[in-house]
């Protein structure tokens, strides 16, 4: 996993973090791609169960928000989240992101298929942290 993490990133074609809270490693977020023909990249995280809550991920995603327009220069950041994962979803409109829509069955779980909701900051969109 991690030689592979580590080749896709040397390529720039996706980017894995770590995410620490108190000095211990409680999630992951990254860019799982990034597709120059849309000059896009999408994230994807998650974060241990006893530190959600704290804002951690909403802070990481504007982390990744920056990273993205300012050094891989983007146009376009896309959160999907299964429709029934509430906190997720949560995240992406929080952090500013349009609904763009809902993809039917559009992610494979353990159990099963889930409908996925899409949403999307644009650059322009994006207010830049000060």
């Amino acid at each position: 996993f991690l030689r592979s993490v580590n080749d896709h990133f040397g390529r720039e074609e996706s980017m894995n973090l770590v995410l620490w809270y108190r000095d211990e490693p409680v999630g992951m977020i990254s860019f799982n791609h990034f597709r120059p023909s849309d000059e896009s990249g999408d994230i994807g995280y998650w974060l241990k169960k006893s530190v959600r809550g704290r804002g951690l991920v909403h802070q990481a995603v504007l982390a990744m928000c920056r990273i993205g327009f300012e050094e891989y220069g983007v146009n376009k950041v896309i959160i999907r989240a299964a429709v029934d994962n509430a906190p997720s979803n949560a995240v992406a409109q929080k952090a500013g992101f349009h609904h763009d829509g809902t993809h039917r069955a559009g992610e494979k779980l353990a159990d099963g298929f889930h409908d996925e909701n899409e949403y999307s900051l644009l650059r322009s969109e994006w207010i830049k942290p000060q």
